[in-house]
């Protein structure tokens, strides 16, 4: 191909011989959505192409709107582009999505991790020619632990603070962030308690045959098992009179930008953990390097750290403009100063 397969218009990331949009922000007739977090999946589009498993989750936060599913690896053609969907590993139903047109291959990744986790189906490398990649955490400063030690110091957390009577918050995204920390814990140290915009992607995931550990509203916990319990909850929650109800409690926040100094004290918890949904440095690198991609294009974060980094190694490395976000913006301010040599 001459021109490029997919380009910025102001309705969002078009596939031009396609003519269709992946995570467009402004009302179209045909969305690819790669996940359903609220600035890659808005509403107003006339027709939803998503990943079989996300499609629940589409529709309980969205609503009654036309949603074709496509399975895992399952091709469909429009307009002669071939598209499949394929595991991104970010949250359950996320996606990366793949277009191959007259011998050509591009891919556009939404948000993604590589590190596996037991509430959505592992991150799987897509060959291609083009990749369109996230860069939310695209610093050298971003490197994660594995989870489990994530999972064992909240654990650890909890118990101590279960030990004191005093209840045990939790504060992280409600989609995505709260189900693998629920996954992670050990429930023989007391309720687990769910704000209800956290309860309510619980009964999704449940649905959609992930097993989460048995949660209960505020309401349905005797007030003696308070002190005992953890309680899953999302940054709103934080200073609101639902959060007041658990008394003389421990806080701490579940973010990847906890691996920032003074991150924490900007929340104001007593505790932070350093978790989160999307690649870190490492994890961003592996990935595009796993595509075999000539071509990268970098759509959020550090886009410009990612990209000279990127075209040091020899690759063809430019940015897109576009209005995505982060599911963990609200938690802690992006860091506007570089750090670090730029190596994995």
């Amino acid at each position: 191909m001459s021109a490029d397969m997919v380009i910025v218009r102001n309705e969002g990331l078009y596939c031009v011989p396609g003519q269709f949009y992946i995570d467009p922000w402004r009302p179209v007739e045909r969305a690819v959505i790669t996940h359903a977090h609220g600035d890659h999946a808005r509403g107003g589009h006339q027709h939803y192409l998503t990943a079989a498993p996300g499609v629940q989750v589409l529709k309980s936060r969205l609503g009654p709107v036309n949603i074709t599913g496509l399975a895992y690896g399952e091709q469909v053609v429009h307009n002669g582009v071939t598209v499949s969907l394929h595991p991104a590993g970010h949250v359950l139903g996320s996606a990366q999505v793949r277009m191959a047109y007259r011998g050509e291959v591009w891919v556009a990744s939404g948000d993604y991790k590589v590190e596996a986790d037991n509430t959505c189906t592992p991150f799987e490398p897509v060959r291609c020619d083009t990749f369109i990649t996230e860069s939310t955490f695209g610093l050298p400063i971003y490197r994660w632990s594995p989870q489990q030690t994530i999972f064992d110091e909240v654990n650890t957390w909890w118990a101590a603070n279960a030990q004191q009577g005093r209840a045990s918050v939790l504060l992280g995204y409600s989609f995505g962030k709260a189900q693998r920390l629920l996954s992670g814990l050990d429930p023989s140290l007391g309720p687990i308690i769910c704000h209800g915009a956290v309860q309510t992607l619980n009964e999704v995931y449940r649905e959609s045959g992930m097993w989460l550990p048995s949660t209960a509203m505020v309401g349905e916990v005797a007030h003696g098992e308070i002190g005992r319990s953890i309680v899953l909850a999302p940054p709103s929650a934080a200073g609101s009179p639902w959060i007041k109800r658990f008394g003389d409690f421990s806080d701490a926040f579940a973010s990847g930008w906890m691996q920032l100094r003074g991150a924490r004290r900007r929340r104001g918890v007593d505790r932070g953990f350093v978790l989160s949904d999307h690649a870190d440095w490492p994890g961003l690198l592996t990935a595009i390097t796993a595509t075999g991609a000539q071509r990268v294009i970098v759509t959020h974060g550090s886009i410009a750290v990612l990209v000279r980094w990127l075209q040091q190694q020899g690759l063809q490395a430019s940015g897109f403009d576009t209005e995505y976000g982060d599911d963990e913006a609200e938690e802690v301010p992006v860091p506007t100063v570089v750090g670090g040599d730029g190596r994995a």
